[in-house]
């Protein structure tokens, strides 16, 4: 883990994140401890929230994370939380651009989850973010239920059954706008090309 100790900033965890390159999950589902992640060097969006989480405590500051849960027609997206002078921020890994880093600036969870909310859409055009989760403190755990031991299962079952908030009422949930062609266009930049796609 000592590879950590130099990421004393948020801005270079989200690097050190960003450049490990995508989990494309080649062999079935993943949720990999930090240990795997650093050894087998790749890692989705849960995956790199547990690194930046421990880069964030080896430095002093709480290993939070939050959930933003999408309805069933997408997959939900998990950062790793941080607070600078009063407001949060969030490290991510996301292979598309909507799903990236958020600078601490907004004043509440909710606020910086609904920074996700317009770009977060599915293949069919229709936004599909719904709520948020209070944040899930990895200090609670053992070091081998998500630093070292083989997968981190049980943090993603956690974070997934923790309270929620709903973002938008079901009244305006069917009043969404599906996103426009430009948008749609934009989705398919991607950062790492899955192997399976030709």
């Amino acid at each position: 883990m000592n590879v950590l100790k130099p990421l004393g900033t948020p801005q270079k965890i989200q690097d050190f994140v960003t450049a490990i390159p995508q989990n494309f999950e080649p062999d079935g589902d993943t949720c990999m401890s930090v240990r795997e992640v650093l050894t087998k060097r790749r890692a989705h969006c849960i995956e790199g929230a547990l690194v930046a989480a421990l880069a964030f405590w080896v430095h002093g500051k709480p290993p939070l994370l939050m959930d933003v849960k999408a309805s069933d027609e997408d997959d939900d997206h998990v950062v790793a939380l941080f607070r600078e002078n009063g407001c949060w921020g969030a490290i991510s890994k996301g292979n598309h651009a909507y799903t990236r880093y958020r600078d601490p600036v907004y004043r509440t969870l909710r606020e910086l989850a609904m920074s996700y909310f317009h770009e977060y859409y599915n293949p069919a055009g229709k936004k599909t973010l719904r709520s948020y989760s209070r944040p899930l403190d990895l200090s609670c755990y053992g070091p081998d239920v998500w630093m070292t031991g083989e997968g981190a299962w049980e943090i993603a079952r956690d974070i997934d059954a923790i309270k929620h908030f709903a973002l938008i009422s079901k009244v305006q949930e069917r009043s969404l706008r599906p996103i426009e062609e430009i948008e749609r266009r934009v989705s398919k930049v991607v950062v790492h090309r899955s192997p399976r796609v030709r």
